[in-house]
């Protein structure tokens, strides 16, 4: 066989690469179509005997996936090839009740869900776990400092530590976000071609309620003959807002990785990996680089998610083609840059040396604002500040000189505050404002919250 997906042989856990394969994607139709045998026999529809029949059969022990394959090249159908191969397996006349007043899409959306519920739950215990990585970084670093940068340019000091609980708390709303999701997306329909529930009779709705509880899965109240594409719209919204963090987290670590930042680095075999072909010398952030460009497929499925939610009257087939890449891509593609980030930062070479060494050769200019509002503490008005260490600024800085000597040079500024006082505002340590204490509150919060999910 030829494989040409990359997620065969190159991205993605086979945790749950497997929830998506063919023959447990067989399994969960299967299940669906076992649980309305189930509900039939529940409301009086068939006989008990015939539902336990069609439950025993609906596994791939007895459904082969060889003969659902050459069912549907005869009917170019695939769930009719489905219900007819369980149909042929099942003993006594069990088999003429399968799949009894369902259409496609009941037992296709059901199964969606059953699949979302299971992927889901393997993206939270991802997101968990490198909540918990960021957490100990943040905790490990609250007092590492280092530039803070805006617009590419140095700026104040801050520390590693808020950096990493910055992102923290980023995963911690995505685990409620996918949480809250959950709700909306895990939800089955059994009602029909058109959403009327006529072929399943008078007990349908009844029906429906037993399959939903049956496979723990929510009731869309009010379908059409499909579940609505809203919700699906939602489930690959936040895999790419998800996406979004974990490409800017990835993002992050290149930029500080620059050869003339260096202030962390990927993990680096030394011995064995190479980083170029041609380049002897590079050390290269190809985990981080990889995760970038798999954020980028997994948000470029939202413009298709969205147009799929648009259906000609009760629904057309436009959607079926395209979910089909959709639907595993995103939640494959989601965990496995999860799985990615997590190995970089738990591997993560972080160099404080090199943080305060790159402190040191700034020659004290980010420390500018410090100074300003050393002066207004003074007496000075803010405006009249600003521009006087802004012009202070301009000149250490086509000068390249250090910022306290351009500052002892101005009348204005040593008549107000002495070398000492000066030598003790440009210290970046007498700086950091309260980060220390929003990493201690962001690390007790997070904790906390790790130790009620263990209870």
């Amino acid at each position: 066989m030829t494989i040409v997906c990359p997620l065969d042989f190159r991205y993605g856990r086979d945790e749950i690469k497997k929830i998506f394969d063919e023959e447990n994607r067989l399994q969960y139709l299967l299940d669906v179509e076992a649980a309305l045998a189930r509900a039939h026999a529940d409301v009086g529809n068939i006989p008990e005997k015939a539902a336990k029949e069609i439950s025993l059969k609906a596994s791939l022990k007895y459904v082969k996936i060889s003969r659902v394959k050459e069912i549907e090249r005869e009917t170019r159908h695939d769930i009719m090839a489905v219900t007819k191969a369980l149909s042929e397996v099942c003993r006594g006349d069990a088999g003429k009740y399968v799949h009894l007043g369902a259409t496609s899409y009941d037992i296709v959306d059901t199964a969606n869900a059953l699949q979302f519920s299971d992927a889901t739950n393997i993206i939270k215990a991802g997101l968990k776990e490198l909540r918990n990585t960021l957490v100990d970084l943040a905790e490990k670093h609250k007092k590492t400092i280092m530039l803070g940068r805006t617009h590419g340019q140095q700026t104040i000091p801050i520390t590693f530590g808020l950096k990493m609980a910055v992102f923290a708390k980023e995963i911690d709303r995505h685990l409620e976000r996918i949480h809250e999701c959950q709700s909306r997306i895990l939800v089955g329909k059994m009602s029909g071609a058109v959403g009327t529930g006529a072929a399943l009779g008078r007990h349908a709705l009844r029906i429906q309620e037993l399959v939903m509880r049956d496979l723990k899965l929510g009731v869309e109240d009010a379908s059409t003959q499909i579940v609505g594409r809203d919700r699906y719209v939602e489930l690959i919204s936040v895999l790419s807002n998800i996406a979004v963090s974990i490409e800017k987290f990835a993002t992050e670590i290149r930029n500080l990785q620059r050869s003339e930042i260096a202030e962390v680095l990927e993990s680096f075999e030394a011995e064995k990996q190479v980083g170029s072909s041609t380049m002897p010398h590079k050390r290269n952030p190809i985990l981080c680089e990889q995760i970038c460009g798999l954020a980028r497929i997994i948000r470029s499925f939202i413009i298709p998610s969205f147009e799929n939610a648009i259906q000609w009257h009760e629904r057309d087939l436009c959607n079926s083609s395209s979910e089909r890449f959709i639907l595993p891509h995103s939640l494959i593609l989601t965990d496995w840059i999860i799985h990615q980030m997590n190995t970089v930062l738990k591997n993560l070479q972080v160099f404080p040396e090199k943080m305060i060494e790159n402190i040191e050769q700034s020659k004290g200019i980010p420390m500018a604002e410090a100074v300003m509002t050393k002066l207004v503490e003074k007496g000075m008005g803010r405006g009249e500040a600003h521009e006087l260490i802004r012009k202070c600024s301009m000149k250490a800085i086509a000068e390249n000189k250090q910022l306290i000597d351009a500052l002892l040079d101005d009348k204005s500024i040593s008549a107000v505050l002495t070398k000492k006082e000066l030598l003790d505002v440009l210290n970046p340590y007498n700086y950091l404002g309260m980060s220390e204490k929003i990493v201690e509150n962001i690390v007790k919060k997070l904790r906390r919250g790790q130790m009620e999910n263990k209870k």
